[in-house]
Order: C-alpha cells, then sequence, then structure tokens
C-alpha cells in the first residue's frame, strides 16, 4: 500500500481548514472507501477597485466578478453592463458597471485579455451578484494575455486586510 499524504488547505478564509488524505490518485475517505478526486491550487487575486480574478488550471483563461465587500457595500444591484465579447482590455480598463439601489460603479479588468463571455444570467437576475458575488455571480469570462500581471493583485488575506483598513 502507498503511503499516505496529508494536505491542508484553505478553504475561505484562513481560519478554516479542511484535510485531504491522499493516496497515490484517490482521495481516502473512512472506512476504506475511494474516489478519484480533482482540486485546483488556483485562488482568486484582488484589485484594490474591489474586482476579484480566478485563473484556471492552464492559466489561459479567467473568470471575473465583484468581491462580497463591494457587493455588500453596494447593496441591491438592480442592473449590471455586461462587456461586450470580443472586447480587448488592458488592466484597469472599464469593463461595464453595476447600479444598485444606493449608487453605480464602474467594473475594471484585474488584468489584460480578451472577453470571451459575458455572464447573461446577470442580465435577466442581477440580485445574482447579491447572492454569490465570488460564485454564480461573475461578471465575465476572458482570455487572458499574460498570467503574471494577476500576480501583482492581492491575494485573499491581502485583500481582508486591505478592506479592514
Amino acid at each position: 500500500m502507498a503511503p499516505v499524504t496529508y494536505y491542508s488547505l484553505p478553504l475561505g478564509s484562513t481560519s478554516n481548514y479542511t484535510l485531504f488524505h491522499l493516496a497515490e490518485s484517490n482521495l481516502v475517505v473512512p472506512h476504506g472507501e475511494t474516489f478519484n478526486y480533482t482540486f485546483s491550487l488556483n485562488s482568486k487575486h484582488y484589485a484594490s477597485s474591489h474586482e476579484w480574478i480566478e485563473l484556471s488550471d492552464d492559466k489561459k483563461t479567467a473568470t471575473v466578478g465583484i468581491s462580497t465587500y463591494a457587493a455588500k457595500a453596494l447593496g441591491d444591484v438592480v442592473f449590471v453592463e455586461l462587456p461586450a465579447t470580443g472586447q480587448e482590455v488592458a488592466a484597469g480598463d472599464a469593463i461595464g458597471a453595476v447600479e444598485s439601489v444606493k449608487s453605480a460603479s464602474d467594473i475594471y479588468a484585474p488584468i489584460s485579455g480578451t472577453i470571451v463571455k459575458g455572464n447573461a444570467e446577470l442580465e435577466a437576475r442581477p440580485g445574482t451578484i447579491n447572492k454569490g458575488p465570488e460564485g454564480e455571480g461573475w461578471i465575465a469570462k476572458m482570455k487572458v494575455t499574460d498570467p503574471e500581471e494577476a500576480s501583482a493583485l492581492m491575494d485573499e488575506e491581502a485583500y481582508k486586510s486591505f478592506t479592514e483598513e
């Protein structure tokens, strides 16, 4: 039997951890049952303008959205202007807007790339952003020009500190 390796991976915040037991290419669960696993060590990166980006495993595409912090600050979102498919953007370019009952805010590209898809669900149900801004409320998918640009953004811990200042 192959030795078991234990990995502790952060989930959601630096204070919540889960323990994975990996043996060969299967996840070991209680009672000796196993199943195949896949997981990504990619994490979200955050811009000071409160957008997040999550690179795909191959770093060729990414998903962009607004942070939970920004969604809470905006309040109930009533309209989302999505970026145009095919739009080439540089880091910091406006790619859309979010309007709420309180205010309106531009959405900026955290890194450079080409927009390949907007989240059409948000046109019909803009409040999806309030329910899951860092999940189903994503704004756009993009083809990434230079994935190294993401390293200039904040990780989750740095962003949390930034929003607490």
